[in-house]
């Protein structure tokens, strides 16, 4: 095998989560391969927003921002979001985030993940350390002589001592490393468009718990909101075929008029909800991040949040073993990294589902008790306060890019 065609890290998966961690390694030592089926495509300023967007946190801003591709994000087109509005569709009880309670100009921003991805691609560029293979899949994967061999569906073969998945909930790697997984389906499909309202969204998320599920507008910068109705399976589909018409006219049912009118739709499209976790983060040589370790529900829009933090944390501790000449590919190496983000991750699944049984539930005096609990909460400033640092993913033990 020729030295072209050896790495030290080889990434599988170069959509959000795995470009960051090529960036974050990017300018390193290291060389590092970067596998991806489709390179993203740059969106005119004029055209519609992709239905895949992202609610991006004030960490993971400071991550993008430190990998210098937050400029190119704003640069294209980038929603902040100042206030959220929660509230229970079955009761009074209702809680308000306001960014200037704790001294901020927004909460976060809504991005279309093909804007992120573009941004992070386009940092890669001028990364003489960093070779992009797209488009390329990976085929197959196997141990040989202290390296990891994958071989990809064109025949090319490449081979290093760290494979990283970033391959989605299906990960390849994962399966290649025999890594079980833990989880459950919801039974609830997220419905997304893109839609326009009679009144201004006013920069604020809106979310209302509805029996079957949460309904979520998120405000885009010319004016429309982006929509995760997460719903049965059955009524999803219903919700898919409706005409336009039809459909705007439930959706702001829903919605409980809270913007008026729902004016026009984009198409619609929808996809299964579930919880699952991978049972260990690494093996010898192997490292997973984002949705390969982890996917949760969209409620609170955390899943691609977690998979940001997961590859800043894991380029730091492989950067930090290299620089100090240990084997990036140990396992002694890459459980500092599981110890690291596990914990964190699953007191957030635990939370979003938590979340998610609470407000799903119509047993009267749990419902009572909620709507009790979002008036009270409304009420006190400091577990407000606590609740958007959490929210912005200023909690825990974050790496270094993410640091303000």
């Amino acid at each position: 095998m020729s030295e072209a065609s050896q790495f030290d890290a080889l990434i599988v998966g170069g959509g959000m989560v795995g470009a960051t961690l090529a960036c974050a390694l990017a300018d390193s030592s290291l060389r590092v391969a970067l596998i991806e089926g489709g390179a993203p495509r740059d969106p005119r300023r004029d055209e519609p927003h992709d239905l895949r967007v992202s609610a991006i946190t004030r960490a993971s801003r400071q991550v993008f921002t430190a990998l210098g591709a937050w400029e190119g994000m704003v640069a294209r087109r980038v929603s902040p979001f100042r206030e959220m509005q929660v509230w229970d569709a079955t009761g009074a009880g209702e809680i308000h985030f306001d960014s200037a309670e704790i001294g901020e100009a927004e909460l976060g921003h809504i991005i279309e993940n093909r804007v992120v991805q573009i941004a992070l691609w386009e940092r890669l560029r001028n990364a003489e350390n960093v070779s992009v293979f797209c488009p390329a899949a990976c085929a197959r994967l196997r141990r040989e002589a202290g390296l990891i061999h994958a071989r990809l569906e064109d025949g090319r073969e490449l081979s290093a001592r760290l494979v990283v998945g970033a391959d989605g909930a299906q990960s390849r790697v994962r399966q290649f490393a025999h890594i079980p997984v833990h989880g459950w389906q919801y039974d609830q499909h997220g419905l997304v468009a893109t839609v326009r309202s009679e009144l201004p969204h006013r920069e604020t998320a809106w979310q209302r718990f509805l029996p079957e599920g949460p309904l979520a507008f998120l405000p885009l910068h010319d004016g429309r909101c982006s929509i995760v109705w997460s719903t049965a399976p059955e009524h999803a589909a219903r919700l898919q075929a409706m005409e336009d018409a039809a459909f705007c006219e439930e959706l702001g049912r829903a919605f409980g008029g809270k913007l008026g009118r729902i004016e026009e739709t984009s198409a619609r499209a929808a996809f299964p909800l579930r919880l699952q976790h991978a049972e260990c983060y690494v093996a010898a040589g192997i490292a997973l991040i984002g949705d390969a370790a982890h996917s949760v529900h969209p409620l609170a829009g955390q899943g691609v949040n977690l998979g940001i933090l997961d590859a800043a944390s894991l380029a730091e501790v492989l950067l930090d073993a290299h620089a100090a000449n240990k084997d990036i590919a140990s396992l002694a190496v890459l459980r500092r990294y599981e110890r690291w983000r596990k914990g964190h991750n699953l007191l957030m699944m635990a939370a979003m589902d938590g979340f998610k049984r609470l407000f799903g539930s119509e047993w009267w005096p749990l419902r009572g008790a909620r709507n009790a609990g979002l008036t009270l909460t409304n009420r006190l400033s400091p577990a407000k306060q606590l609740i958007m640092a959490q929210a912005m993913g200023r909690g825990g033990d974050l790496p270094r890019l993410a640091r303000l």
